[in-house]
């Protein structure tokens, strides 16, 4: 029997919806707040004052939710335990002035997000979501979760040498979408947005709009051992944490709070006031500890007692690209999640890192891998060393093996998300 069915899939099959449900991060923050609230979390507003009272919590500004359990027990000083993760992924976002076109063909204007793989964006059917912000200040979510877009390659008759040259994309002229025909209509596309959340155009005072690909999750490979789907860099890891949260609720004595932060704008720097680099984490910490009583030194004893796993998608070792990968280190999917070490701090890890993440291994019954980049080849980075510096949290980087990072459609081990959530949930508990 396949390594792929030593679990319960039913950790993956619900994966899967969050993905399809999340097809931007506002879509992800509110589907992690809907389950937090299931599970007995209520939300606390930022301009509210906080209280002392012991329970689940959770605050959401924009693409980013920062959640957290006070258990009976803790005290001002009590360290937190946090699982860093991301809602946003590398895609196509509409521009301010969207309705173009050209020889005869309507278009929607879009800026490049993040480090997109372009090509993995044409060809493709493609749907719009996001949200809107009304005149009252209000938002909107917008899930057009049918095909709409499409950003279609030249043709190989008019392109001969694009098998042997390889394909040479212009972000400017090659990547606009079509979806129509006739002349751009300024406004069009708001109008139609209007009409699909029913809305009238006019109150549409802003928006936050992206592309994303309709086609679903789904298992693949002869023993079905391999997850192909949308967004897992890195709502996997927003998933697994939501999943790990809630699971560590249910722990009896707790000996830190545990804490799920999942920050916006990780793929283009974290530099927002929803980003890793920003306050957001930090105050909501601090005023966690001030609301329970606590004063500055208070704070300072939490901060010195935290650790935080920064959880993000890796590389796995590529059948057709060896050469790329560092000789010694070839994760795979399925065979559990990863530790991120690069000693130029690209990552936040470090020995001490290693020992708490390998303990919660160990406390899951859960298998681990290391990842170290080749040493010709630049080093990725996430939202582990801007934490570290940012809130002097010692923090540790790891995540799941994943193949074609930054895809429209990435492919992971199926056991992978479970394996994942495991080890988190023991990291929680302590």
């Amino acid at each position: 029997m396949s390594s792929a069915h030593r679990f319960d899939r039913g950790h993956t099959d619900d994966l899967m919806t969050f993905l399809a449900a999340s097809p931007s991060p506002y879509h992800a923050v509110a589907n992690t707040a809907e389950r937090l609230e299931k599970a007995g979390f209520r939300q606390v507003a930022e301009t509210d004052a906080w209280d002392a009272t012991t329970g689940g919590k959770y605050v959401t500004r924009g693409g980013a939710i920062i959640a957290w359990y006070v258990p009976e027990g803790a005290t001002p000083a009590s360290p937190f335990r946090i699982v860093g993760a991301h809602t946003d992924s590398p895609n196509l976002r509409v521009k301010p002035l969207p309705d173009t076109g050209s020889a005869g063909w309507r278009q929607v204007a879009v800026e490049l997000y993040g480090g997109t793989l372009l090509n993995t964006w044409l060809d493709r059917d493609l749907g719009l979501s996001g949200r809107v912000t009304l005149r009252d200040g209000s938002h909107r979510l917008v899930n057009v979760d049918r095909p709409l877009l499409r950003v279609p390659q030249l043709a190989i008759h008019l392109d001969r040498g694009v098998n042997q040259d390889g394909l040479k994309l212009d972000k400017q002229k090659h990547m606009t979408p079509i979806w129509g025909l006739g002349k751009p209509d300024e406004g069009d596309l708001i109008r139609f947005v209007a009409e699909e959340i029913e809305v009238p155009a006019e109150e549409i005072a802003g928006w936050d709009l992206m592309v994303h690909s309709v086609e679903p999750p789904a298992y693949l490979g002869r023993d079905q051992e391999l997850l192909a789907g949308p967004r897992m860099d890195n709502l996997l890891s927003v998933h697994a944490g939501v999943a790990a949260l809630i699971a560590a609720t249910s722990s009896e004595g707790l000996p830190y709070i545990p804490v799920l932060a999942a920050f916006d704008h990780e793929e283009n720097g974290s530099q927002s006031d929803t980003g890793a680099e920003g306050p957001l984490l930090g105050t909501v910490l601090e005023r966690s500890v001030f609301a329970r009583g606590g004063t500055y030194e208070d704070k300072a004893r939490a901060f010195a007692g935290t650790i935080c796993l920064s959880s993000d998608t890796g590389h796995a070792v590529h059948p057709n690209y060896t050469e790329r990968h560092e000789p010694g280190h070839h994760p795979l999917p399925n065979g559990g999640p990863i530790l991120k070490v690069n000693v130029n701090q690209r990552y936040a890890t470090d020995g001490s890192g290693r020992a708490v993440f390998a303990a919660a291994c160990e406390r899951a019954g859960v298998p681990w891998q290391h990842f170290v980049s080749n040493n010709s080849m630049p080093c990725g980075t996430t939202i582990g060393p801007i934490t570290a510096a940012r809130h002097g949290i010692a923090t540790v980087d790891i995540g799941v093996a994943c193949l074609s990072m930054h895809s429209a459609r990435e492919l992971c081990g199926a056991d992978d998300p479970y394996l994942l959530a495991a080890a988190l949930t023991a990291f929680l508990e302590g």
